[in-house]
């Protein structure tokens, strides 16, 4: 694709172009830089300090200990997100429940939001899809039975889950992905505002009725 076609279809050029400059961790000139550096600085310092950065020459051949490094770093700030966010939602009196399905579930999806969106632009919108759906294969494979089974291996004993209409939840979860897979068919496959206001509707039925299970308002009839 030549890059005239590129910018007549209004998707721009420096979007097709990786990024290979390496961190700049020097103090930025202009007050919204600086806001920015300032906020971000607490996160990107520790990974900058512990990770090889493979867009430098020296990093490309050290790339294994950054991928697992930064699963590391992950799953670290992920322990600290659902610490505070426990207890944000015990002093503002909201139960877990309603945390993990909006504020957690919000937060930990914007990662997933803003590479989506990246990679779209791009043109490669099978991509964007596959890593909303790839990422929560993964969480449920790996991210679930992972700490799992360390934690069985550890104390000899599983992990004790108690959580109301279990069975229902995992059958509404599959039948909202073929609610979005009959969604998306519906508009062409095309992202339009159409499917997005549709999978507005769906996120907020998903929600709806998996607070009704969690608290009672729907009878999950496997129980």
């Amino acid at each position: 694709m030549s890059m005239d076609v590129v910018e007549h279809l209004g998707v721009p050029i420096g979007d097709l172009e990786e990024d290979t400059t390496p961190l700049d961790m020097s103090w930025p000139s202009g007050f919204r830089k600086r806001l920015t550096y300032l906020l971000v600085a607490p996160i990107v310092f520790p990974l900058w300090c512990t990770l090889p950065d493979t867009r430098t020459p020296r990093g490309k051949n050290l790339f294994p200990i950054t991928f697992i490094g930064s699963i590391v770093w992950i799953a670290f700030f992920s322990y600290l997100m659902v610490w505070w966010a426990n207890v944000a939602g015990a002093t503002a009196q909201i139960p877990p429940e309603v945390m993990g399905l909006t504020l957690l579930a919000a937060g930990t999806s914007v990662p997933d939001l803003i590479t989506s969106v990246i990679v779209a632009r791009k043109g490669f919108g099978d991509m964007a899809v596959s890593s909303s759906v790839g990422s929560n294969i993964f969480d449920v494979t790996v991210g679930l039975p992972l700490p799992w089974l360390l934690y069985g291996l550890i104390n000899g004993e599983p992990v004790q889950v108690n959580s109301k209409g279990m069975v229902c939840s995992i059958v509404l979860l599959f039948a909202m992905l073929n609610f979005v897979i009959l969604s998306i068919a519906c508009f062409r496959w095309k992202m339009n505002k159409g499917l997005g206001f549709t999978m507005f509707l769906l996120y907020f039925v998903f929600v709806a009725v998996s607070l009704g299970l969690e608290y009672g308002f729907f009878h999950c009839p496997s129980e």
